[in-house]
């Protein structure tokens, strides 16, 4: 028993209608092979689905060129003039436009200036000035903006040399006191006690042991 005629409309459920396509490109393209195989013709398909998918079969002795170059011939039309005229008048719109830039710049630099009427060259004076402000207003903040940067370099370079100072005098700065040999009396607070030899020593922080220098020899005292 077979089918029953299926009417011939838009499928409104987009899922039923996507598989209708896929199914029927299928069949589209086994009958344009086996016509290109039977009857030796030409044949040229080009799919869009209403996805935008993209499917096309041609004939193995020939490609889609080909198919467009036999079509405008028996037709006696051009697929490509319209798009060509089209291409020729947008590339004269920018040549335009590229002309007259490159005018305005020469211009801007004081160049092909005998044309301009009074006006002109008064609404181009003007055009200069504004950018000669916005040119000095950028390069001001430039000027500011690494003039603030320097300033904190230099405040971090002076902070890390006084640290700097500071570390080094707390490790180079003496020490000095007094002490006497056993035969002798104590010096306190340079009190000229009587004494039979004397030696001032140096003490440095980063040194384990205390040396000495004698005054009045060249001996060194070293206190464990």
């Amino acid at each position: 028993m077979g089918r029953g005629k299926i009417e011939i409309k838009r499928i409104e459920n987009a899922t039923n209608r996507q598989v209708t396509y896929a199914k029927r490109r299928t069949g589209i393209m086994k009958k344009a092979r086996e016509l290109t195989v039977l009857c030796d013709a030409q044949v040229a398909i080009i799919m869009f689905s209403s996805a935008g998918k993209y499917h096309e079969f041609c004939s193995p002795a020939t490609d889609i060129k080909g198919i467009f170059e036999r079509y405008q011939q028996a037709t006696g039309t051009s697929l490509w003039v319209e798009p060509y005229e089209n291409m020729q008048r947008t590339l004269s719109h920018l040549k335009d436009i590229n002309r007259n830039l490159r005018t305005e710049i020469r211009q801007r630099m004081g160049e092909d200036l005998e044309g301009l009427e009074f006006e002109e060259l008064r609404g181009l004076e003007r055009n200069v000035d504004a950018a000669l402000k916005e040119v000095r207003s950028r390069k001001y903040h430039v000027i500011s903006t690494q003039t603030v940067t320097y300033k904190k370099k230099v405040k971090h370079s002076q902070e890390a040399y006084c640290n700097l100072q500071q570390e080094l005098g707390m490790r180079e700065e003496p020490a000095f006191g007094f002490v006497d040999n056993p035969g002798g009396a104590w010096v306190v607070d340079g009190d000229a006690a009587a004494a039979d030899d004397m030696y001032a020593f140096r003490v440095m922080p980063s040194q384990p042991n205390l040396h000495g220098m004698a005054y009045g020899c060249s001996d060194d005292l070293r206190l464990g």
